[in-house]
C-alpha cells in the first residue's frame, strides 16, 4: 500500500491557540442533522458530596476529555472549597500505564480497559478496577478541502479513504454519495492524517469502521492506527492543526476540534447524511449497552451504535472513562475520588454541551452515581 509523502513541518505540534479556541466554543452550533432529533434526557440535578480527602488528586490520560476535566475541576472547586485535580493529558495509553503503575490516582481512557490492562489495574488496586464513563463526545471525520464545506461520506467510503482504497478527492465513489452530486470535488490527493501516539480515539474510530464497514475495513482495531497510509501527528490538537494547514487533508478527531478550518463530514449510514451535533449524538445513545451488565464496571458496548442505521442519529462517538479502583488502600484518596466523580457526574455535566461534548443521559448518570457510591 502506498505511503503518502510527508505533509511537512506544519502543525505537528499542537498550538496553544487551538487549545484555547477549543475550550471556548461549541463546534456543533451550526450543524444540523437529518430526521428527528429526539434525544435521551440529559443528566440534571445535584448529589450529596462528602468533600475532603487528598488534594490535589492526580489523573492522567485521554486528551479527548481534557476540556471536560477542566469543567469538572471548576465545579469540584466550587462544591468542595480548596479541592482540585491535576490532570495531565498525555493520551489514553499513557494514562492507563501511569494508573497501572500506581503513579496517578485515576486514569483517563477513550476506551474501556480490558484483558492485560485490566489485570494490571486490578493488581495495582488489590481489588477490581472499574471503568466509569463521564464524557461522551462525537468523533468527527474532519477534512480541509477548499471550496467544499458540505461533504457527506458513507462508512464504506470512509474506510476506503483511511485504508488507501480511495486516494483522490474526485474519486467516483465519493461523488456518488447522496448529497455530493453538486459538489466540485478537485483532482487532488487525499492526505490522510492519523494519531501517531496510542489513542483511544484511534481505537474507537477503527472499531466503528470494523462494525459499520466490516467488508471494507479488515485492519482491525487498537490504539495504534492500522490503515497503513498517510502521516501521523501527536494528540488531538496535533491532527487538527495538521489538517487545518494542509488543503486536501482528512483525519478523525474529537468533535470539539472540528472547527476553524477543519470541517466535519456528515455520515450517511443508509438513511441520509447526519451532521455532527450533540442532539444527533445523544439520539445514538438510546441503544447503548454495557459489557458487564449488573456490575459497577460500566464499560459500554458501542458496536451496536456503530453498526446502527437510526434516522437522524450520529453513530461515530466515543465515551471516555475514568479508570478507578473499586477499593483504594488510602482512605484520603478514596474520599477525594468519590467527591470529584460525584460532582463530575452531576453539576459538571451541565456546561459540557458548550464545549462540544454531550452530557450523559439521566439513565447513565444513575448508574455512574451508584458505582461511585460503592467505591471504598
Amino acid at each position: 500500500m502506498k505511503i503518502m509523502r510527508p505533509l511537512g513541518a506544519v502543525g505537528i505540534v499542537a498550538s496553544a491557540a487551538l487549545v484555547l479556541a477549543a475550550c471556548g466554543s461549541d463546534p456543533s452550533a451550526s450543524s444540523s442533522g437529518s430526521g428527528s432529533n429526539s434525544a435521551a434526557p440529559a443528566a440534571t440535578g445535584t448529589a450529596q458530596v462528602d468533600c475532603g480527602g487528598k488534594s490535589p488528586l492526580s489523573g492522567e490520560g485521554s486528551t479527548a476529555q481534557k476540556n471536560a476535566i477542566d469543567v469538572f475541576n471548576m465545579a469540584y472547586g466550587k462544591k468542595c472549597s480548596g479541592q482540585k485535580v491535576n490532570y495531565n493529558a498525555t493520551g489514553s495509553g499513557a494514562g492507563v500505564k501511569q494508573f497501572n503503575g500506581n503513579q496517578v490516582d485515576f486514569g483517563g481512557s477513550d476506551s474501556p480497559i480490558k484483558d492485560a490492562d485490566l489485570e494490571a489495574a486490578t493488581k495495582r488496586c488489590g481489588a477490581p478496577a472499574w471503568n466509569i464513563p463521564l464524557v461522551v463526545g462525537p468523533i468527527a471525520v474532519g477534512y480541509h478541502l477548499s471550496g467544499v464545506d458540505n461533504l457527506t461520506l458513507t462508512p464504506q467510503v470512509i474506510a476506503k479513504i483511511f485504508n488507501g482504497g480511495i486516494k483522490n478527492w474526485n474519486d467516483p465513489a465519493i461523488k456518488a454519495v447522496k448529497g455530493n452530486e453538486s459538489l466540485n470535488l478537485p483532482d487532488k490527493p487525499i492526505q490522510v492524517v492519523s494519531r501517531s501516539d496510542e489513542s483511544g480515539t484511534t481505537d474507537n474510530f477503527q472499531k466503528y469502521l470494523g462494525a459499520a464497514a466490516k467488508d471494507v475495513w479488515t485492519q482491525g482495531a487498537g490504539k495504534k492506527f492500522n490503515g497503513g497510509v498517510g502521516n501521523g501527528a501527536q494528540g488531538s490538537n496535533g491532527v487538527a492543526t495538521t489538517v487545518k494547514g494542509a488543503d486536501g487533508a482528512i483525519t478523525y478527531v474529537e468533535g470539539a476540534f472540528a472547527k476553524d478550518g477543519v470541517t466535519a463530514a456528515k455520515i450517511d449510514s443508509g438513511s441520509g447524511g447526519v451532521a455532527l451535533s450533540p442532539e444527533n449524538v445523544a439520539k445514538s445513545l438510546d441503544s447503548a449497552k454495557f459489557l458487564h451488565e449488573g456490575t459497577n464496571d460500566l464499560a459500554m458496548d458501542l458496536n451496536g451504535i456503530y453498526a446502527s442505521n437510526v434516522p437522524g442519529a450520529y453513530p461515530l462517538l466515543l465515551t471516555t472513562y475514568e479508570i478507578v479502583c473499586s477499593k483504594y488502600s488510602n482512605a484520603d484518596v478514596s474520599k477525594a475520588v468519590k467527591a470529584f466523580l460525584t460532582v463530575a457526574a452531576t453539576e459538571g455535566q451541565r456546561p459540557l454541551s458548550s464545549k462540544g461534548y454531550v452530557p450523559i443521559p439521566q439513565s447513565l448518570q444513575d448508574k455512574v452515581l451508584t458505582a461511585v457510591k460503592a467505591i471504598s
